[in-house]
Order: structure tokens, then C-alpha cells, then sequence
């Protein structure tokens, strides 16, 4: 995306979130999960975190409920943030199973907001280690 798309998305996304929720957006999941360097300091830039996932639960497959919770649960870790998608036609089928499950071992479903590093960290390109001060 160029910068212009990028800023089009994110403003159309905030005037929805705003319009039915009354809140300000400060979340960013880009389209289909693509990034740059120009999406990140874009997103920056106008006061939002960039969020991707490490589990996609392929709910936009048409994929049934219980595939949808086998992949998500087969994957799950500490820490990680799920996709999934409003038009999923299993979707809201696979939800409670998965949230039970969850719950059973020991998850705590949080908002992503308590999953943010705060501060001057920055992640290792070559380790993938998060670091302290400026790259």
C-alpha cells in the first residue's frame, strides 16, 4: 500500500470503529496481514501500534467449527493473539468451545492493549530477541 492508502484504511477503519463503538482506535491490523516500513512509520506517525497475529484461525476458509478450533488451539502459547474474522462463517460457532478451552488451561483472555511492550524497546531483526534502547 502507499502511504495515501495507508492513511485512507486506517481513517476509514477509525470512522467505523468510531461510529459504532464511540471509542478512538489506536490498534492497526494490516490488510491481510501485509506490512513495510512504510506502513509501520505511517501507522506511528498518526498515533497507532501496528498488530499482527501468531495464530490464524482461517476462519475466512469457510473451514467448519471444529477445524477452526483445532487449529487454533493446536497453536495457542502464552502471549498469543488470535485472528479471526467478522464474516467467518463458523467463526462465532467455534468461539465458545475455543474460549473453554482456553480458560481450562489457564489462559486469560486480555485485551491486546496488556499485551503491548511499553517503553524504548524494539525487536531483533537476526534473533527476534526484544531489546532495550534504539536500534
Amino acid at each position: 500500500l502507499s502511504k495515501q492508502e495507508i492513511i485512507k484504511e486506517m481513517t476509514d477503519t477509525h470512522n467505523k470503529i468510531k461510529e459504532l463503538t464511540g471509542q478512538k482506535a489506536t490498534l492497526f491490523r494490516p490488510p491481510f496481514g501485509d506490512y513495510s516500513n512504510t506502513l509501520i512509520t505511517t501507522c506511528n506517525e498518526s498515533g497507532y501500534h501496528v498488530i499482527q497475529w501468531d495464530v490464524d484461525s482461517l476462519d475466512w476458509k469457510d473451514l467448519s467449527a471444529s477445524a477452526i478450533y483445532d487449529r487454533v488451539i493446536g497453536q495457542i502459547k502464552p502471549g498469543s493473539i488470535v485472528l479471526f474474522h467478522n464474516n467467518g462463517k463458523h467463526t462465532g460457532e467455534a468461539l465458545d468451545p475455543i474460549i473453554k478451552e482456553l480458560h481450562n488451561r489457564g489462559y486469560k483472555i486480555v485485551p491486546i492493549s496488556e499485551l503491548l511492550i511499553k517503553g524504548d524497546y524494539y525487536i531483533d531483526k537476526s534473533s527476534g530477541e526484544m531489546r532495550k534502547g534504539k536500534m
